[in-house]
């Protein structure tokens, strides 16, 4: 990797031009975005054309017959990229991408112990936009733009419009980690950070860049796998520059995300010099089976990214019926080492409330350890 950014790139950029991204929007609203006059706009243009049509989606995948199960929801709802839909199989109401989107009636029965925020994510919240929960690292929510709506998603109810940083905050962001010397990571996420255009992205970045004591950047994205061709070379070229190490953290659920455009992509990001890795969301009726664990893992080292994280799922309101018991996962990943090679197989953890840590699961509470 190029330790020094080239001459034009380096110059120092004003904070105060930053601007972020929009909250989410709600359902049938689109996605405003910004088209810059030397940025290709064909992943704009497709951020821009996505569905949020529910019997729009069901008559290009000729499922209009299961209407009767759905619903349209008032504030999270429907949102999907053509690209993404046309990886999906018509006609099969059970396709593994098609349930990761559809909004289920079953989003509307409330079940005790899954709440708005999972995470207690406004405890670790001392500025705008900046959230602190683990030591060396922060996470900035760049935008609460997304150019999906998950339905597990665990920031579906988060209070994006009051933790957006403007011009000023993005002051106040480099501030705080001044005067935490221990940090010396950032994570720009949302929404999701590749959803703002690339001068606003690069801004970001410049200003992380003049913090001495970053030496990491990460980005935590979705775009790259449902409009792949957010990878452009604008993007990737000022990514291959960074002073800073970068690191992008792709979401994968299933094989079938990562069609040949997609790998052909994500490999060309990885020739850039970029660490890829892949955390995914064990979800019920998606990738709760080995087989599909399996195909995942193969799939993304094909396409140069290494799998990182399997999640268990974060009990958000509105997704109790994505959970899969913990005996379950863990039977399911004893399964997997004996399926996969070690540097093929994520990590089994769960997000815990205050924890300041990834918690790992504990592998020996199964019957299944002993048959290994």
């Amino acid at each position: 990797m190029i330790n020094h950014l080239p001459q034009q790139k380096n110059k120092q950029i004003p904070i105060t031009s930053v601007a972020v991204g929009t909250c989410a929007p709600k359902a049938g609203e689109s996605l405003q975005v910004i088209e810059d006059s030397n940025e290709a706009i064909d992943w704009q243009t497709q951020v821009a054309d996505v569905i949020t049509d529910i019997d729009q989606l069901l008559a290009i995948l000729e499922l209009s017959h299961i209407k009767d199960e759905l619903y349209v929801p008032q504030g999270f709802g429907l949102r999907v990229p053509k690209a993404f839909v046309a990886k999906m199989k018509k006609g099969d109401a059970n396709d593994p991408l098609l349930l990761q989107v559809l909004p289920n009636k079953q989003e509307q029965t409330q079940v005790t112990g899954y709440v708005s925020d999972p995470l207690a994510e406004n405890a670790h919240n001392p500025i705008k936009g900046l959230l602190h929960k683990y030591r060396s690292r922060v996470l900035v929510t760049v935008t609460g733009a997304c150019a999906i709506h998950c339905r597990y998603c665990f920031r579906q109810h988060f209070d994006y419009q009051a933790n957006l940083p403007k011009s000023d905050q993005l002051r106040l962001i480099q501030d705080y980690i001044r005067q935490h010397p221990e940090i010396n990571e950032v994570i720009l996420s949302g929404g999701d950070p590749l959803s703002v255009t690339n001068r606003r992205l690069f801004l970001w970045l410049q200003a992380l860049e003049d913090l001495p004591q970053i030496n990491t950047i990460r980005l935590h994205t979705r775009l790259s796998i449902v409009i792949p061709d957010r990878l452009d070379n604008e993007l990737l070229d000022r990514l291959e520059h960074s002073r800073c190490r970068i690191v992008m953290v792709v979401h994968t659920n299933h094989a079938n995300e990562i069609d040949n455009h997609t790998a052909k992509l994500l490999q060309h990001a990885r020739q850039k010099g970029i660490t890829l890795l892949n955390q995914t969301v064990l979800l019920a009726g998606v990738n709760d089976g080995l087989k599909q664990q399996v195909a995942l893992s193969e799939r993304l080292f094909e396409a140069g990214v290494l799998p990182y994280y399997l999640h268990l799922l974060d009990k958000v309101a509105g997704a109790a019926h994505f959970d899969i018991a913990q005996k379950q996962a863990i039977d399911l990943y004893w399964q997997m080492l004996a399926h996969l090679p070690g540097y093929l197989v994520p990590k089994l953890v769960q997000e815990l409330p205050h924890k300041p840590f990834k918690t790992p699961v504990d592998l020996y509470h199964s019957d299944s350890a002993h048959l290994f």
